[in-house]
């Protein structure tokens, strides 16, 4: 079934999905204990010029802190942190270190001609990671393959023995095997052979996983090469930002190598890590630092100074107070709300 297809039906059940990591200030009010009748509240009276205004908007940043070592940091407290909006200091709302939170995984697996050695390697350490990382009734993932368009292979399920036979059906295209045995180029006008990886990366950030709730995060198993994509690497890293996604790149390819610079990048932009795994057992270790990641990370919640509803995009600094040796990961920004 086409990738498109799918996600039509998957937004709308999104719809009735809970609600994501972002929310108001007007949701939190409505749960603080009101005064009593009868005396008024102490300081009631100097309480106007203090409201929040409803309505206004938390911006919630997912980030892990490792010393120089990669060992995670897990001890940190709110006063510990300071976050910047444009290189201005934010107050944080709230602050904890999160790993009960539901987790929404997307696969997105290359199956250009390039991935034909290390398909079988690739599917198998899926396999170990999935039955490691998802949590009955509570983390959801999905399996897409990409080449010079996007495939649903198995729709959001928490349920390992689906994932298990997608991932069991995942194979390089007939037409794209026989093409390279026959020593042709395996791209021909249907575009079958190339590679749409900034599109796959688009279409699964705003399709598939945009209205899930909790972490959404993306698992991208490529060489890195994009050679068809109708869009730019920026206009993927941008809608990742609008649906608070994190990916992690897991560089493997053929003899022609992988693009580390690329997949650096995306997973650099949004908060999470690249890995280029030379042998099947760097690879199950790629997939065990990504879960560690996921189990080892804080999020912080703050109201922006600027309340402007101008639709601009904001960076976003988180900083360790007086540790400039630690290394934090988080997503490079966010696009604020536009006036409706």
């Amino acid at each position: 079934m086409k990738l498109a297809k799918v996600f039509f039906i998957a937004a709308i059940a999104a719809t009735l999905s809970l609600a994501p990591l972002t929310l108001s200030i007007a949701q939190t009010e409505k749960q603080k204990p009101q005064p009593k009748a009868g005396k008024p509240a102490e300081g009631e009276g100097k309480q106007e010029d203090q409201v929040i205004k409803l309505g206004t908007q938390l911006v919630t940043v997912p980030f892990n802190v490792t010393d120089k070592k990669n060992r995670y940091i897990n001890d940190l407290a709110k006063d510990d942190i300071e976050i910047l909006e444009d290189n201005k200091p934010q107050q944080v709302f709230s602050f904890e270190r999160q790993t009960d939170l539901p987790i929404t995984i997307a696969m997105l697996i290359d199956i250009s001609g390039s991935q034909q050695w290390t398909l079988g390697e690739e599917v198998s350490a899926a396999k170990t990671f999935f039955r490691k990382v998802l949590r009955p009734k509570k983390d959801l993932a999905a399996v897409v393959t990409f080449e010079h368009e996007s495939v649903l292979e198995q729709n959001l399920t928490s349920d390992l023995d689906k994932l298990t036979r997608a991932l069991d059906g995942v194979r390089i295209p007939a037409e794209t095997v026989t093409a390279r045995r026959g020593g042709t180029p395996p791209i021909n006008n249907s575009g079958v052979g190339s590679t749409a990886l900034y599109d796959s990366v688009y279409s699964v950030s705003s399709d598939l996983l945009r209205r899930e709730a909790g972490r959404r995060v993306i698992i991208l198993v490529t060489d890195g090469e994009d050679t068809s994509s109708s869009l730019k690497m920026r206009d993927a890293i941008e809608r990742t930002w609008r649906s608070e996604i994190i990916v992690y790149s897991v560089g493997i390819g053929g003899p022609m190598g992988v693009d580390q610079g690329t997949l650096k990048k995306i997973a650099a932009e949004t908060g999470g890590r690249a890995f280029f795994p030379r042998n099947e057992r760097d690879l199950d270790e790629a997939y065990a630092q990504i879960d560690e990641d996921l189990r080892s990370q804080y999020i912080l919640a703050y109201t922006p100074a600027n309340g402007a509803k101008d639709g601009s995009f904001r960076t976003i600094q988180v900083k360790v107070k007086n540790h400039t040796d630690l290394n934090v990961r988080f997503r490079r920004g966010y696009f604020a709300p536009k006036e409706s």
